[in-house]
């Protein structure tokens, strides 16, 4: 035999009315409660916007303001880093194969930027002494070198393996990639810069 209560004004509710009111509120309950626990969920434990770029965010520093010099003996102060984004490359002059990759990964990332390529500048840190063949700099048009010294070897190490970092226009490293470069994913990066930075 069914359950049967009153409401306040002494109309008969059946178990299955109690049911149905119930179901209700636990409804209404997890709509409230649920952005909410989505939110924390993103934000401890998902975390997507840590994984939005595929270079290591890196707390924004000046280069070293010492003036270097290109590989003719020229003389490069700090002021020639600035006014663009700039991919930085740290490798030795007797470039390997995947120093080599680097440059050319560089190269097809600002290229890919299409009419924003202008806004992107590369450059090649020697942290030694030698001179690059003249081959390879003839194939990267635009390419600044220049020798690391005292300060700029302090800062980026003379590591065998080339090292890619990005610069911002104001002169401030703000950004390291993996060794293992990954150029859709780098164009992404660039790209997201260029469209929300008002520099460069």
């Amino acid at each position: 035999m069914e359950t049967v209560a009153e409401t306040r004004d002494g109309a008969p509710v059946s178990a299955a009315g109690r049911r149905k009111g119930r179901l209700t509120l636990w409804a209404l309950i997890l709509v409230c409660t649920l952005p909410v626990a989505a939110s924390y969920f993103a934000y401890y434990v998902w975390q997507p916007e840590a994984r939005m770029n595929f270079g290591t965010l890196v707390t924004p520093t000046p280069l070293p303001a010492s003036t270097l010099v290109d590989v003719d003996g020229a003389a490069v102060d700090a002021a020639a880093f600035t006014g663009a984004w700039r991919y930085l490359v740290v490798a030795p002059a007797a470039c390997d194969d995947a120093c080599r990759q680097a440059l050319y990964l560089t190269r097809q990332v600002r290229t890919a930027q299409a009419e924003d390529a202008e806004r992107v500048a590369r450059v090649w840190l020697l942290p030694d002494a030698g001179r690059p063949d003249a081959a390879l700099l003839d194939a990267h048009p635009g390419l600044q070198v220049v020798v690391a010294d005292a300060a700029w070897r302090e800062r980026f190490g003379a590591d065998p393996l080339p090292r890619v970092w990005l610069v911002d226009p104001a002169g401030n490293v703000m950004m390291r990639y993996p060794d293992t470069l990954e150029p859709k994913r780098m164009i992404k990066d660039l790209a997201r810069l260029l469209k929300y930075s008002q520099q460069g």
